[in-house]
């Protein structure tokens, strides 16, 4: 009897100790903003302006390692604007290796970049991260947001010029208010076309034309398509910014003058006008 109880005391201990130790959840580590690839941290509440690229990274822990000390992970990151629409196409990344024995405390660090359209809107984004272990089959996700800072522009249901603008100067930022000018000089005039429809791959095409009208009401120039944007992409543009400039003499003719901005949305069927004046003295 005492053999046996023994006997049955090692069996049992023998099985304690050969059961493996429970397995870490798979999880998503530290993930961080940054200005340029492998550079300092940057805190998330900074933001990123139009245009910008943004880098990022994370670390991974939880992850299983096979009886041949192999690694299999893949991750999944999507940019996504605030009403949840990627900015780029879908970033992936495989991570497949062996993991040697001095390597035991190895930390796998993912690492990647996206640019941010330049015509998208401020808001606040996000970045949404899932990472696979195929050989425990576990996933995890996580988020990373941070603000964009850009240009405002008010969308539209129906083909609309806004914020249209005169300026002094090509690269002036304030506007005329009044609108006045004292030849010789140039006439810059900015404005930002919103309401037009897009068809699939957020083709689009639109044009517009520019008519001046002199102080007697006749026009005194005139050019029909003074601009024409088409083409594909894969994030919509939400606004178009468009521009031209007039050259004033010194027989410019005072008073008051009116620009007839004609625009036409080729996808949507739309064609819209709308009059803007300005005065020379």
């Amino acid at each position: 009897m005492l053999r046996t109880t023994i006997g049955s005391a090692l069996i049992c201990a023998s099985l304690a100790w050969a059961a493996p130790p429970p397995a870490k959840p798979l999880a998503i580590l530290r993930p961080t903003l940054h200005q340029f690839e492998d550079g300092p941290p940057v805190a998330s509440s900074a933001g990123f302006a139009t245009g910008e690229s943004v880098f990022f990274s994370f670390e991974l822990s939880g992850y299983q390692v096979s009886p041949d000390s192999q690694v299999d992970l893949s991750s999944r990151m999507e940019a996504l604007d605030p009403q949840g629409i990627p900015l780029v196409e879908t970033m992936r990344q495989q991570l497949r290796t062996k993991v040697a024995p001095e390597d035991k405390n190895w930390v796998p660090i993912v690492r990647d970049s996206f640019l941010i359209p330049p015509l998208a809107l401020p808001g606040d984004y996000r970045i949404a991260i899932s990472v696979q272990d195929r050989l425990s089959s576990q996933s995890a996700t996580a988020e990373i947001q941070f603000p964009v800072r850009g240009r405002q522009v008010e969308p539209s249901d129906t083909l609309l010029a806004r914020n249209v603008r005169f300026l002094r100067g090509e690269d002036d930022t304030q506007a005329l208010i009044p609108p006045l000018y004292h030849p010789p000089c140039p006439v810059w005039v900015r404005f930002d076309i919103v309401g037009y429809k897009l068809a699939t791959q957020n083709r689009m095409q639109v044009s517009y034309g520019v008519t001046v009208l002199g102080p007697s009401g006749r026009p005194v120039y005139s050019e029909p398509q003074a601009a024409v944007e088409e083409g594909l992409s894969f994030y919509p543009k939400r606004y178009l910014p468009g521009s031209f400039s007039l050259n004033l003499n010194d027989t410019a003719r005072p008073g008051h003058y009116t620009i007839v901005l004609g625009l036409h949305d080729e996808v949507g069927h739309q064609t819209v006008e709308s009059r803007h004046e300005f005065t020379i003295q």
